[in-house]
């Protein structure tokens, strides 16, 4: 495999894993390389079905391995919700901060403070193959937003273990303990060894 690409818009995303991709010797393609600007509809009703229909789209457009991931938080006090939804919740508020807001008032509230992380990763090799990958990083919910980098969630997630939200470490921090990372290590050591 020379070459294989990434279905995503999420420029964040792409830059994740370009790092990560980096140390391989397979090409890695974004939907500008294959000039892909549409997407399909994602109506799955969980992180692998959604990745699944995203790398299955990929593929046949380019017509090459592709790969794309559903990721997203879920929170204990919202009953483990937005789930599949994490995007579209966020935007359902005017700003971040007021979700952020939202979703600390329930924990405090609810005296629940879990979450976690979740990536799931479908690989198209071909018409009739797909191979799934998951990473789940577990945590909790900050008492306050913290953090300049990261994007999405991360100023309201601390880890199991650390003392930060992920908005407040390193990028090359977060891609050794991410729910992101995780799944994609499954990916690469699947695709290398």
């Amino acid at each position: 495999m020379k070459e294989i690409l990434f279905f995503s818009n999420n420029k964040n995303k792409v830059f994740e894993i370009k790092k990560i991709f980096k140390k391989n010797k397979v090409k890695l393609l974004s939907l500008s390389d294959v000039n892909i600007d549409d997407q399909p509809i994602e109506n799955g009703k969980t992180f692998e079905e959604n990745a699944k229909i995203k790398s299955d789209y990929g593929f046949n457009k380019a017509g090459i391995p592709c790969f794309a991931d559903d990721s997203g938080i879920c929170i204990e006090s919202l009953n483990w919700k937005p789930g599949i939804s994490s995007k579209r919740f966020l935007n359902k508020f005017r700003s971040k901060d007021e979700c952020f807001k939202y979703i600390m008032k329930s924990v405090k509230v609810n005296c629940k403070k879990k979450a976690y992380f979740k990536t799931s990763i479908s690989l198209t090799i071909n018409n009739s193959k797909n191979i799934i990958f998951n990473g789940k990083l577990d945590g909790k919910i900050s008492d306050k937003k913290k953090g300049g980098s990261g994007f999405g969630y991360d100023p309201i997630f601390i880890p199991n273990s650390y003392e930060k939200t992920l908005a407040e470490i390193s990028v090359n921090e977060k891609n050794k303990i991410s729910h992101r990372s995780i799944a994609v290590t499954k990916l690469i050591n699947f695709l290398f060894s």
